[in-house]
């Protein structure tokens, strides 16, 4: 939620006239301090992303969600958590509760759904540079990898 102080309670702060130019232009202001709702989700995703790569050599566990084994979506689960986020458990579940975003759109921190079709089946954590924070098959371990196929969707957590 957005701290903002509305144009009334600035009257007697910033003047008539400043108030008057502030109703203006857009009505609110945001109070020093506050974070924006897309610089929450910045920030919770930058933190889940560090949680992630803290995870760098973990291994892949089936249906494991930490904190020393995980699959793909129980290392999305598991970042987001600790960043102070909550996701459902399965990647397709992810994909379903995240906001939808385009390539061009995607930043640090956003998911990466791998699909075939209309079925997700595998979801990382984008780290900049076309590459992702995942954990991948049975036999291997969090890592950081390039993603390998244009068959990806990016999802932003709310």
């Amino acid at each position: 939620m957005t701290a903002q102080i509305h144009v009334p309670s600035l009257l007697t702060r910033a003047g008539a006239v400043s108030a008057l130019t502030l109703a203006a232009v857009g009505g609110t202001l945001l109070a020093p301090g506050a974070v924006t709702e897309a610089q929450a989700a910045t920030t919770h995703a930058s933190k889940a992303l560090k949680v992630a790569a803290s995870k760098k050599g973990s291994p892949y566990g089936y249906g494991a969600v930490g904190p020393s084994r995980f699959d793909c979506s129980g290392l999305t689960l598991y970042s987001y958590k600790k960043a102070g986020k909550k996701l459902p458990r399965t990647a397709q579940q992810q994909y379903n509760k995240t906001r939808h975003i385009s390539a061009s759109s995607r930043q640090q921190g956003d998911l990466v759904f791998f699909h075939a079709g209309s079925s997700v089946y595998h979801v990382g954590i984008y780290a900049g540079n076309g590459k992702i924070w995942h954990s991948p098959k049975t036999g291997s371990v969090v890592k950081l990898q390039k993603i390998w196929t244009k068959s990806v969707w990016y999802g932003r957590v709310r």
